[in-house]
């Protein structure tokens, strides 16, 4: 623990970090413990070694667009707390945080309902016909069953569906329940929920024996029939874009991604042929965001010894999108969630061949946040 001072504050957050203000302030750290807190909000990939050196802060508020590494702390000596308000960690290497006496937190879970009810939304506006009690019921594929993995389990086993899930992390269960080879040739929807990670071997020690990176590769599409629904909301380098573009085009698949491998540039080639196509966006919701926000800010109490006052519950306002009025009324999907619309936004950002890095970002910055769907 690292003691309480009464000094001032300075952090340094990526300016799309949900409330910020509401969370990082001289009253929400403590009474009495900074005399003033500083937030500098920039844009995420706009946090640099230039930056953090100048400014030399005592936080890091991040999210995935922001790599950190020696390169990026080398000429900084103040940092002592770094938090990612995302669930994934692929663009921290927390070796060399511990190396460094620094301490780091991210927010796993923090957005599982809101990425799951993307997939509901995506899968049944595709194919509507799943809301319907059919005499053999669709088949769901879950690739990762972490905290989002097997939330998605809930919802689909709530909606009478068949799961096959597949983590060779975890232990066998009811939903961990089959191979990899299975989930890819026995599902009518596949949906993928890992973390982006390479292979172990001596140049990489910190690697995975499971390695994600293009585990959806050419072999994997071959293996899959061509009728199966395809939905990438994890990292887009988990699918082979070429060889994912090469599979539309010879079997007319329906895929969904709201990650892809090059991000944040995207290719009109590759997006033209997509069902549906989001930027990134399946946990932008204000509770998913909210929440991410408070864990990383309730880490933050701990390390500087400060008693947490402010709670996300204080700065929602009411919720009246219920998943049991959605399960009764399907055709109000679309006020629950209009993923067609974020389809559009991003479609309509292409410019010679391609959407633009600023513009990706754009959206994503200006993203206006959807509601959960409270069970």
């Amino acid at each position: 623990m690292t003691s309480k001072i009464n000094h001032k504050l300075t952090i340094i957050a990526d300016s799309n970090i949900a409330g910020l203000e509401d969370f990082f302030n001289e009253n929400t750290l403590g009474q009495n413990t900074y005399q003033t807190v500083n937030i500098i909000k920039v844009a995420g990939r706009d946090i640099n070694a230039q930056l953090v050196a100048k400014l030399q802060p005592d936080v890091l508020l991040i999210r995935s667009v922001t790599k950190v590494d020696a390169t990026l702390l080398a000429d900084n000596h103040s940092v002592k707390f770094i938090g990612s308000a995302t669930i994934g960690t692929d663009h921290v290497d927390q070796g060399y945080l511990v190396e460094r006496n620094i301490t780091f937190a991210n927010a796993a879970g923090c957005s599982k309902h809101s990425v799951a009810q993307y997939v509901l939304t995506a899968i049944l506006t595709l194919r509507p016909e799943y809301w319907q009690q059919l005499s053999t019921s669709p088949t769901l594929g879950i690739i990762g069953l972490g905290n989002i993995g097997s939330i998605l389990a809930q919802y689909a086993t709530d909606l009478g569906w068949q799961v096959l899930g597949y983590d060779p992390l975890l232990p066998a269960s009811n939903i961990n329940n089959a191979s990899f080879d299975e989930v890819i040739s026995q599902s009518d929807v596949i949906s993928l929920h890992v973390p982006l990670t390479d292979k172990k071997d001596s140049n990489n020690p910190s690697g995975s024996d499971y390695p994600t990176r293009h585990l959806i590769n050419k072999t994997a599409l071959d293996a899959m029939p061509s009728e199966t629904l395809l939905i990438n909301s994890a990292r887009g380098p988990v699918i082979d874009a070429a060889a994912l573009q090469a599979d539309i085009e010879s079997n007319e698949r329906q895929v969904v991604l709201d990650v892809f491998e090059h991000e944040p540039y995207i290719s009109e080639q590759l997006l033209s042929k997509l069902a549906i196509a989001t930027p990134h966006i399946a946990g932008y919701t204000l509770e998913g965001k909210l929440r991410g926000t408070q864990m990383v800010y309730d880490a933050l109490c701990e390390e500087f010894a400060v008693t947490p006052t402010q709670a996300m519950q204080q700065l929602l306002p009411v919720n009246m999108y219920l998943w049991s009025e959605l399960k009764a009324y399907p055709d109000r999907l679309i006020k629950f969630y209009d993923i067609m619309q974020d389809d559009r936004e991003l479609r309509e950002k292409v410019t010679n061949g391609q959407v633009s890095g600023v513009d990706f970002d754009q959206l994503r910055r200006d993203y206006h946040l959807r509601r959960e769907w409270q069970l």
